[in-house]
C-alpha cells in the first residue's frame, strides 16, 4: 500500500486515525503498532514475521548492551550479533544474488541463487534499527524495555517504507509521552500531506511518462535534445517522487504527534555536489556520516584515509540504492567528484554562481543516467546519445524532440520552477493568508484525487529500497 493510492488516502488512513485517537493515551503506541503492521503486511504479509523477529533481535540485544556496562567485551558482542543480524538479513535478500552471479562469473563456478522478493522498506527498517542498538552501546539512548514501543519506532507506518530514515533518539521522547494532539498539528500536517501527494501525482507522474516514453522508444533510435529533455524528466520525477512522499510521511507524523526529520532541502539549487548531498536524502547522508564516515575516521587521519573513508562510503551508498554494478557506479561517480570539489574546486564554485549551476545541471543529469539506466549496454547507448550528435552516431536517429518537447513542457516548467527556493517563498505567502491556503490545498487535494481516479499511471521508484 502507498500514500498515493485512494485505498491509503480513503480508507486506511481514515480508519487508522479513528482508531489512534479514540485509544486512551497509554494504548496509543500499541494501535499505532497494529496499524503499521496492518499496512506493512497489506502487500507482502509473508515477510512480517522477519520483520517482527528484527524487532526481537535489537530489542534483546540492545537491554543486554545497557546491562554489560561493566564487561566491555561481552557488550561488544551484543552489538556485533545485532549488526551481523541486520546487515545479514539485507544482505540474503538483497545482495546474495548479485554477489552470487558475479562470484560464479569470476571463479566459473555455479552458485544456486535464491531468487527472493525483497521485501518492502527493508534498506530502511534495518538501518533504523542499527541506528537504535549503535546509540544505545554509544550511550546516547536509553534501552526501550517496552518491545511495543520499540515496535512502533521501527514499524511506524508513516515512515517505513520510503523514509525519511528516523532515529530512535529524535523520536524516543515521544514514544514515551505525546502531548495532545492539538488543531495546529493536524492542520501542518494535513497541509504537508497534501503538497507531498500532489508532488507525487501532479507533477512526477506526469513529467514521468515522458522517461517511460523515451525508454519504450529504445535508446539507439533517439535524438541527442531528446536524451537531455529524457533524462531530465527523469530527474524531476525522482525528485518529486520522493521528496514528495518524504513531505507525506512527514505531515502523517505531525498528524500522530511525532516530528520527522526532514530528508529534502532544495537540492537542484546546489552549487555543489558537496552542497547537493547536504540537501537530498538528508536522513541517508547523515546516517552514513555518523555510522559509517565518522567511526571511519572520517577526514582526522588525513588526506589517503579521507579518500579512503569517502569511497567505502560511497561504494556503501551506491550499493544500498540496489544490488547492481550501475548502482555502484552511480555511488564512485559522485565520490569522485566529491574528492575533486575537496581538492580545492570547490573554491572555484563557491566563486563562479553561474558556473557553478550549469556544472551542477550537467553533472547532475549525467548522475541520474547513470541511477535510472542499469544495464550497462542501454546506459552506453544512451550516454552516447548525450554526449555526441546522434546524427553523428551509427544509424543516425528516427525520433526527434520537438514533439515530446511540445507535449511535456508546461509540465517540465512547472517541475523546474517548483524544484527552486522561489517555490517556498511562494508558498510561504499563501500560508500568511488563511483562506487562500484552504483555496489551494482544497484545490490541489481535489485535483491530485481526480488524477489518481482518472489514471494508472503510479509508479513509485522508491518502493523497494
Amino acid at each position: 500500500m502507498v500514500f498515493s493510492s485512494l485505498l491509503f488516502i480513503f480508507q486506511f488512513l481514515p480508519a487508522a486515525l479513528i482508531l489512534y485517537f479514540i485509544a486512551p493515551k497509554r494504548l496509543r503506541n500499541t494501535v499505532l503498532f497494529l496499524v503499521s503492521l496492518v499496512f506493512y503486511s497489506w502487500g507482502e504479509a509473508r515477510y512480517l514475521p522477519l520483520m517482527i523477529a528484527l524487532i526481537l533481535v535489537n530489542y534483546l540485544c540492545a537491554i543486554f548492551v545497557e546491562k554489560t556496562k561493566e564487561k566491555p567485551g561481552v557488550r561488544l558482542a551484543f552489538l556485533l550479533f545485532s549488526v551481523v543480524a541486520s546487515i545479514g538479513m539485507l544482505i540474503v535478500f538483497k545482495y546474495y544474488d548479485f554477489f552470487a552471479r558475479n562470484i560464479g562469473a569470476v571463479f566459473s563456478v555455479e552458485i544456486k541463487a535464491l531468487n527472493l522478493t525483497l521485501p518492502l522498506g527493508i534498506s530502511f527498517y534495518t538501518f533504523q534499527s542499527l541506528a537504535y542498538t549503535i546509540d544505545v552501546y554509544r550511550g546516547k539512548a536509553k534501552a526501550q524495555r517496552n518491545i511495543i514501543n520499540l515496535g512502533a519506532y521501527v514499524v511506524m507506518f508513516p515512515q517505513l517504507i520510503a523514509g525519511p530514515i528516523v532515529r530512535y533518539t529524535e523520536v524516543s521522547a515521544e514514544l514515551e509521552s505525546r502531548h495532545s494532539i492539538r488543531a495546529e498539528d493536524l492542520e501542518d500536517g494535513m497541509e504537508d500531506l497534501i503538497i507531498g501527494l500532489a508532488k507525487k501525482v501532479l507533477i512526477a507522474n506526469n513529467v514521468g511518462m515522458l522517461w517511460t516514453e523515451v525508454e519504450k522508444i529504445g535508446f539507439r533510435t533517439i535524438s541527442t535534445p531528446l536524451a537531455w529533455i529524457g533524462i531530465l524528466a527523469f530527474s524531476l520525477q525522482i525528485y518529486f517522487d520522493f521528496s514528495g512522499y518524504s513531505q507525506m510521511a512527514i505531515g502523517l507524523g505531525k498528524m500522530l504527534g511525532f516530528k520527522f526529520p526532514q530528508n529534502f532541502n532544495n537540492p537542484y539549487i546546489a552549487r555543489s555536489v558537496t552542497d547537493f548531498w547536504r540537501r537530498w536524502h538528508m536522513t541517508l547522508g547523515t546516517w552514513f556520516r555518523d555510522y559509517l564516515y565518522f567511526p571511519l575516521g572520517g577526514s582526522r587521519r588525513g588526506n589517503k584515509r579521507t579518500i579512503l573513508n569517502l569511497f567505502i562510503v560511497w561504494a556503501l551508498t551506491g550499493l544500498w540504492h540496489g544490488a547492481s554494478w550501475t548502482f555502484l557506479l552511480w555511488g564512485l561517480y559522485f565520490f569522485l567528484l566529491l574528492v575533486i570539489e575537496k581538492s580545492g574546486f570547490i573554491s572555484f564554485l563557491n566563486e563562479k554562481k553561474l558556473f557553478s549551476h550549469i556544472y551542477m545541471i550537467i553533472v547532475l543529469l549525467f548522475g541520474w543516467a547513470l541511477f535510472a539506466i542499469t544495464d550497462f549496454a542501454l546506459l552506453f547507448e544512451f550516454v552516447s546519445r548525450m554526449v555526441v550528435p546522434a546524427s553523428l552516431l551509427p544509424g543516425g536517429y528516427t525520433v526527434g524532440a520537438i514533439y515530446y518537447f511540445r507535449n511535456y513542457a508546461v509540465i517540465l516548467s512547472l517541475g523546474c520552477f517548483f524544484s527552486t527556493s522561489l517555490a517556498g517563498r511562494l508558498y510561504e505567502k499563501i500560508r500568511g493568508r488563511r483562506l487562500l491556503k484552504i483555496l489551494v490545498m482544497s484545490v490541489l487535494f481535489l485535483t491530485s484525487i481526480a488524477y489518481l481516479v482518472d489514471s494508472t499511471f503510479n509508479p513509485f521508484l522508491y518502493f523497494r529500497f
